[in-house]
């Protein structure tokens, strides 16, 4: 079974499972949910219900009760919470910022500064033509503002299918819509295969990942990552293998006394 972008309705892979939650590597170009299966017959939902049918919620609309939200392009750490009190904690965690989320992401261009600070306010773009997109409030055309503000550290400089490219690991310190996205495109720097910010038409999918996720609740405190997806998009002679996100670049990114703010 395929949806209309020939995604084939595969496996999940689970990341984490316990009582309390359970954690999945979401593939990129697949929705979480739908109110239109016809539109995406294949969702987060509908993978993990084939999956673990045992897990399904059936008192709760689209089967889980999904802790926090991945842009449809975007692969990575999704969590769900399998009952109300770990809902609860969850939502605080987030709600009170002590949740944690870190992604490696492929850039355009090179970036020139190693820490870099964006600390730049998001809104809706409210050109017609654009209705799905975010802007950030330098825009005349930006509505409603709030405050947004990103991490980013490269990792590495070098090429990706001949045209300059870097590795950051992001760590979006609020978490507004396409947050992230907006950030990279203000600076210069779109991620690669962004069709909505950038002008990329070629690449096989985004290259923004959610690679960690630390969420401290009342009943369970997690820690999940998961592997680069993006190595086996780079020649085998390629240093770019030797980028690997470390515990100490992690510590890095929170920091308070490394950043160059973006102009």
């Amino acid at each position: 079974m395929e949806d209309n972008h020939g995604i084939s309705e595969r496996s999940i892979c689970v990341l984490h499972l316990s009582p309390h939650f359970v954690v999945v590597d979401k593939p990129a170009d697949v929705v979480i949910n739908t109110q239109r299966p016809d539109e995406h017959p294949v969702t987060v939902e509908t993978l993990l219900k084939r999956l673990h049918p045992e897990l399904v919620d059936t008192g709760v609309h689209h089967s889980f009760r999904f802790c926090h939200r991945l842009d449809f392009s975007t692969s990575g750490v999704l969590c769900l919470a399998l009952h109300k009190q770990s809902a609860r904690s969850a939502q605080r965690a987030f709600h009170q910022r002590l949740a944690k989320k870190y992604y490696v992401a492929i850039l355009e261009g090179h970036v020139r500064d190693d820490h870099v600070l964006v600390d730049s306010p998001i809104g809706e773009d409210k050109r017609p033509q654009h209705s799905h997109k975010m802007c950030t409030a330098d825009k005349d055309y930006c509505v409603s503002p709030r405050g947004a503000q990103t991490r980013l550290l490269v990792l590495w400089r070098g090429l990706l299918k001949g045209r300059p490219a870097t590795k950051v690991l992001l760590r979006p310190v609020t978490g507004r819509r396409h947050q992230l996205r907006v950030h990279c495109a203000s600076l210069g720097h779109t991620i690669v295969g962004d069709f909505t910010y950038g002008e990329d038409a070629s690449s096989r999918r985004m290259f923004l990942h959610a690679c960690r996720l630390v969420l401290p609740t009342e009943v369970e405190t997690l820690d999940v990552e998961t592997p680069d997806p993006f190595a086996a998009d780079f020649d085998a002679g390629s240093d770019y293998g030797q980028t690997v996100p470390t515990a100490s670049l992690f510590e890095e990114l929170e920091r308070e006394d490394r950043w160059t703010k973006s102009a």
